[in-house]
């Protein structure tokens, strides 16, 4: 069974709030997907809806063909991982482990094991007495070992520190590598994780704003840096995302095609030129305006 997901005029309401309005969205399996946007922009109440937590006010949702919600064949093969308030968790970690082998059909215990010894977790001490850190690498661990063939992450990684997030990290390109299957990961960290991305989804104010290849995506922008009026007259014209200036040195980051004869001129102009983040783009796209740092 392939497991792609396609969404056609997808709407939810909370009362008269329309948190995602009239989604389109094909996502075909075995990638890594980056769901980018602001917060209140809709990425939990979207993510939420393809683990079947909720349904769609209008729309509907397919995976593997099917609606997801409330059916057996789909449901065990959608992991939504994302932090929760284990205050009241007092199972120990073992136990919240043998819970996921029990419903998840891919799940492996072995690899889950070689997890907890990376994540340095104690597999007999009460969830509720992890750190916000540990509790993070649990529930990543189960998102990984269970396998699932969707398997989503929404900000899994918050309480983590940066050594812990770059091993999640590593984990999961190598395990995607092995077992691919369809990741897909909600983050603010964009320029932290974009790396791992294979295609790019930002979502904006409930709607669907870009949904485009990760390489091909970045490809469009560049930043020239160079003298301060020299780089004005290159990138008059051209949609500009932002600039910062120093003295008399600037840089500016454009987004656009960019012909060879363009990137030609701007090297005979002396302009140093580098690439476009997709943070960059993101703020910009999500703000309306110019980014400035």
């Amino acid at each position: 069974m392939t497991f792609d997901i396609e969404i056609k005029n997808l709407t939810l309401k909370y009362g008269n709030f329309e948190a995602l309005k009239d989604i389109n969205l094909k996502l075909p399996s075995g990638k890594i997907y980056g769901l980018i946007g602001r917060n209140g922009a809709g990425k939990t109440s979207l993510l939420s809806l393809l683990a079947s937590f909720r349904e769609p006010t209008a729309g509907s949702i397919r995976i593997a063909g099917e609606a997801p919600f409330e059916n057996p064949e789909i449901m065990p093969n959608v992991a939504f991982i994302y932090n929760q308030d284990f205050k009241e968790e007092t199972e120990k970690v073992k136990s919240l482990l043998e819970v996921a082998e029990r419903y998840r059909p891919n799940y492996d215990a072995k690899y889950a094991q070689d997890l907890i010894r990376k994540f340095k977790l104690d597999l007999e001490k009460p969830v509720n007495k992890l750190s916000k850190g540990m509790q993070s690498a649990l529930v990543v661990t189960i998102g990984l070992a269970s396998r699932a063939p969707i398997t989503i992450f929404d900000e899994a990684y918050l309480g983590m520190d940066a050594p812990t997030r770059e091993i999640f990290y590593q984990e999961l390109l190598e395990d995607h590598r092995k077992h691919p299957r369809t990741i897909i990961l909600s983050t603010h960290l964009v320029a932290e994780m974009e790396y791992l991305f294979e295609e790019v989804i930002i979502l904006d104010q409930g709607r669907i704003l870009l949904k485009e290849d990760y390489e091909s995506l970045i490809s469009k922008g560049a930043s020239f840096i160079g003298a301060a009026e020299r780089v004005d007259a290159f990138v008059a014209g051209m949609k500009k995302l932002g600039e910062k200036r120093l003295g008399n040195t600037k840089a500016a980051i454009v987004f656009g095609e960019l012909s060879e004869e363009k990137m030609k001129e701007a090297s005979r102009l002396g302009l140093e030129i580098g690439n476009m983040t997709l943070q960059e783009l993101f703020i910009y796209l999500t703000k309306g305006e110019e980014y400035n740092e």
